[in-house]
């Protein structure tokens, strides 16, 4: 691996988008459908995939006219504001039209990634308590329906609307009757009146990494006035294709796709990822926008290297360092393509793209996670965590947020500590500001080390070890010495082919790290242990800490 602390990019960068103004905002979220289809009705709005990957183009009007259908049958089966609809789809335009029917309904949607198990969709249905349940049938050969029945148990669960998908032929619904009765909705007659956007509108599950995951639920007004916001600050223009890799279901999916609407941007949907057909579709669609971990774009990278495409058109990339692999991917974006990347900050309580670095910000310190907040609204503090006291520029604190991108409400919770008695957030992240309204973020609170007396952010070591030769992912994580301090454990997973030495890994952390910093101990496995969740596969740390309480506590 390279330094890309300094280097020229081989690819002259895309010229950068002035960022529209904003005009007035869409009274509330079905109106923001609306407004384009009133536009150019004939527009596309998102490319499906169909049962044989075929791409299905979806209009502007097609799409507001099957939301105002839906919005109609979920009229006749009385749902209405304040109801609660789980959506259980993959990326399929579906899952827009269930979004703003609910919407135009005063309901909220709750997400469901398609990869939960029994106990996961149990704990949503026990949280949320949906009136009903949208349900893809048939998709990637997974028993949902069984799912949903394991979840259900021996109650009436409640009905459940059986979506066909894509260029695909309407099942018997009789199978996914749970209780509640189920059916395939087709009206085709209906409108769509107006909500307020006051009305909860849709609520995500926390990663779950302090608890039981929560779901976090948010207003149609923020929804709106971050959508719009978003498109700017990614410089999102009309017609531009942006890739909705992630799941809707998750909060990075979800914003990423209403900051394309917001634009008039085309969605690109991939309810798989496969990273061959990823590529292909982003060549042939010129995806101009990318949001995603490095987990995401490392695949795209290894794929690419294997068959090159196009990917001239890619001007932007939103990072979120999951695996410690972002400053070497941004290297390749944009000596490849001219790709510009930004870290990214978002939460499920948060919104994602919360924050972004500028596009003139330098290289490297760009890709790191923070940024400039994306509208004024947004009011952002780091404070000690012990004493509350507000910390100036450059002091480690907790990141606090206020503004009409923060939680409106918990599902089925009550979460007495989540703000603090001045009404700010908790946001459980350690971070510095940096300006007003610009802070970087630096780690999990939790995943903080305390080294010698130094708080110390485990990335900076990672980074160290990832930049070895014979490394190809590096995870730090800290355990209790006998001395009672905390005591850093190294692991990586070796290069194809090498079989790096810890004692030499350790000297290589010694020759660019301060003393302390470097690793107590190296441990070289296989793989690391990873979660799949709605924003992208994680390194559970967790895991990590547990094997490295059986490490012997010596160097190499």
């Amino acid at each position: 691996m390279t330094d890309p602390a300094e280097r020229e990019p081989a690819v002259p960068p895309h010229p950068v988008p002035a960022h529209p103004t904003p005009g007035p905002l869409p009274s509330d979220l079905p109106d923001l459908l609306g407004r384009l289809a009133e536009r150019d009705p004939d527009a596309v709005v998102a490319l499906d995939k169909g049962p044989a990957g075929e791409t299905i183009p979806v209009t502007r009007g097609e799409l507001w006219r099957r939301t105002g259908a839906l919005a109609e049958e979920l009229r006749e089966r009385g749902v209405g504001a304040g109801d609660c609809v789980a959506v259980w789809l993959p990326n399929w335009t579906d899952a827009l039209a269930w979004q703003f029917a609910a919407a135009a309904r005063g309901a909220h949607v709750i997400g469901i990634n398609t990869r939960y198990n029994v106990e996961e969709v149990r704990h949503v249905l026990d949280r949320a308590r949906p009136v009903l349940v949208a349900l893809a049938h048939d998709f990637h050969g997974l028993d949902l329906v069984g799912r949903l029945k394991a979840a259900v148990g021996d109650t009436a669960g409640p009905p459940v609307a059986v979506i066909a998908g894509p260029g695909r032929t309407a099942p018997d619904p009789g199978g996914a009757d749970v209780g509640g009765g189920a059916w395939v909705p087709g009206g085709t007659d209906g409108g769509v009146t107006a909500s307020d956007p006051a009305d909860l509108v849709v609520a995500f599950t926390t990663s779950g990494s302090t608890g039981r995951p929560k779901l976090a639920a948010h207003a149609g007004a923020g929804v709106l006035a971050h959508a719009v916001a978003d498109a700017a600050a990614l410089g999102i223009a009309e017609g531009d294709r942006v890739l909705c890799a992630l799941p809707l279901s998750g909060v990075f999916g979800y914003n990423t796709a209403m900051a394309a609407l917001a634009a008039g941007g085309v969605c690109v949907f991939a309810p798989v990822f496969a990273a061959d057909q990823v590529l292909d579709d982003m060549a042939e669609h010129r995806v101009t926008h990318v949001v995603g971990g490095d987990d995401l774009v490392l695949r795209l990278a290894e794929a690419w290297r294997e068959r090159p495409r196009d990917l001239s058109a890619w001007r932007w990339w939103g990072a979120a360092d999951f695996q410690g692999r972002s400053r070497e991917l941004a290297a390749w974006a944009g000596d490849s393509f001219g790709t510009l990347t930004s870290g990214v900050y978002g939460s499920s309580e948060l919104f994602a793209l919360t924050s972004l670095w500028p596009h003139a910000e330098p290289e490297p310190g760009r890709w790191s996670g923070g940024g400039r907040v994306v509208h004024e609204g947004i009011r952002v503090r780091v404070c000690d965590p012990a004493t509350g006291r507000v910390l100036g520029p450059g002091e480690e604190g907790e990141l606090q947020f206020r503004g009409p991108n923060v939680v409106d409400a918990y599902l089925g919770a009550e979460v007495p500590d989540a703000f603090t008695e001045d009404g700010w957030f908790h946001s459980g992240d350690l971070g510095t500001m940096v300006d007003d309204g610009v802070f970087g973020y630096v780690c999990r609170m939790g995943d903080a080390l305390r080294l010698r007396g130094f708080l110390v952010d485990p990335a900076e070591i990672e980074l160290r070890l990832a930049a070895h030769p014979e490394v190809h992912t590096a995870k730090v994580v800290g355990i209790p010495g006998e001395d009672g301090g905390t005591v850093a454990v190294g692991f990586v997973v070796p290069e194809p082919g090498t079989a790096p030495d810890p004692a030499a890994l350790r000297d290589w952390c010694a020759r660019g790290l301060a003393p302390f910093k470097v690793p107590s101990v190296v441990r070289v496995i296989e793989e690391m242990p990873t979660t799949s969740g709605t924003n992208g596969t994680k390194i559970r740390a967790a895991a990590l800490r547990e094997l490295a309480a059986g490490c012997r506590l010596r160097p190499g």
